[in-house]
């Protein structure tokens, strides 16, 4: 008799349901529309700084906002995107995989609200249907072109920390090694026709930057190459939180070269930091030449509410309540422009990195490799880690080689309207 009358009350629950589904009965349907999704990289305690501040962001709207942090980023959003349920939001830090969006009519234009501040060289417009605009904006900046090093130690002959892994993007600190070499040594203009395709991987100025890295290593075990090469960039675990390269046992190294996030692992008064051009053999006149980096959001939604969420996120508003919700370790950094609220530095390296951003640094240009297609991005990281492991002149030109072959390729194949092709205008 009970099993009965659970089949019954079953059915008719899951009939009720179908009506409701297709709203026959009055009530059935709620008035409370979903909560907008944002996709974004940042997990731990930059994670739930920024999920708090997107909690904070209703300010009547009614509208309410899940947040999905993950470090697959690319992964997770080509998924969504094959399945056709791509989040409201993304927060990219690829220029190069935006623009391959956004000529395949994944990206919405930007409002004019959030297009106004989408400063350079972090958000340049791409002009795709014969209409130029602006798809993405910077909810926060990187500053790199930096070298840490412990305090106290001399800085006239330092012994290098690397780690190259990264999970799927093991490489990238060696890229960023090569791209600020290139830029000091060669110039802005020269960096800016390399990052966007219009230099061949085999110029002289680019194989230079190569050497130049592996001059500055030195000579190296094959025990020491193999411990970068599986280490962290983070450094190895501590109780709470990586350690850092600079405190990782086993790495009996002075200096760092990364980029200024890293911070947020050298919390104490021990650790000082200081622009990189001084280290990597490059000319005076390029000497206040900075790459930097840049987290911006997208909207992948015809939701009004989408757009409006981005325009609140890099409203100065926004932004104060995203500093208050931040450890000083993880605070995010912004550019001194017209209407966004002045950073207060939390401490000695935050000043002198906050100085260099908004005072000192002359040229800005954005992270060469994230700017290039992600097919010729990852080969370069692919390409670091070879060349890491052995840089012998003939693997260079082989590998060097093999990066032109993938260039050209992506160059061949720009003819078409809807394939990739970089923004120009990527230093500043």
């Amino acid at each position: 008799m009970n099993r009965a009358v659970n089949r019954a009350v079953g059915r008719g629950l899951r009939i009720l349901l179908a009506v409701c589904l297709l709203a026959l009965v009055p009530g059935c349907t709620s008035d409370t529309p979903d909560p907008l999704v944002v996709l974004g990289p940042w997990t731990g305690k930059e994670g739930k700084a920024f999920e708090a501040a997107l909690n904070r962001l209703d300010d009547g709207t009614g509208r309410t906002y899940t947040y999905e942090g993950t470090r697959s980023l690319r992964e997770t959003l080509v998924s969504q995107l094959e399945a056709d349920a791509p989040p409201d939001v993304a927060i990219l830090n690829s220029i190069g995989e935006l623009t391959e969006y956004a000529r395949r009519d994944k990206l919405k234009p930007l409002v004019e609200e959030a297009a106004e501040r989408a400063y350079a060289p972090w958000a340049p417009t791409l002009l795709v249907d014969n209409k130029r605009r602006t798809y993405w904006v910077p909810l926060k900046v990187d500053l790199k072109s930096l070298v840490w090093s412990k305090e106290g130690t001399s800085s006239d002959d330092p012994t290098w920390c690397v780690g190259l892994a990264s999970q799927a993007t093991s490489g990238w600190p060696g890229t960023d090694w090569i791209e600020d070499i290139l830029l000091h040594q060669a110039g802005p203009d020269v960096y800016e026709k390399w990052a966007t395709s219009r230099l061949s991987w085999r110029d002289p100025a680019v194989r230079r930057a190569w050497t130049t890295w592996a001059g500055l290593l030195g000579d190296r075990s094959p025990k020491s190459i193999e411990r970068s090469l599986t280490t962290s960039y983070e450094g190895t675990p501590g109780p709470d939180e990586p350690l850092g390269l600079l405190a990782s046992p086993g790495f009996d190294c002075t200096h760092e070269h990364q980029s200024a996030f890293i911070r947020y692992v050298y919390t104490g008064d021990d650790v000082r930091v200081e622009p990189s051009a001084r280290f990597l053999g490059g000319s005076a006149e390029y000497r206040d030449a900075y790459e930097v980096a840049g987290d911006m959001a997208a909207v992948f939604s015809d939701d009004p509410a989408a757009q409006e969420l981005v325009e609140r996120l890099s409203s100065p508003a926004g932004r104060e309540r995203w500093q208050a919700e931040a450890d000083p370790a993880v605070r995010p950094l912004f550019p001194n422009t017209t209407g966004l609220p002045p950073t207060t530095p939390a401490n000695p390296v935050e000043q002198e990195i906050d100085g260099l951003l908004n005072s000192r640094a002359r040229t800005l240009c954005f992270d060469a490799s994230d700017v290039m297609p992600p097919e010729l991005r990852d080969a370069f990281h692919r390409a670091v880690l070879e060349f890491f492991r052995d840089p012998a002149e003939k693997h260079l030109a082989s590998l060097l080689r093999q990066l032109e072959t993938v260039r050209a390729q992506v160059d061949e194949e720009s003819a078409d309207d809807r394939s990739f092709r970089p923004p120009e205008d990527i230093c500043a």
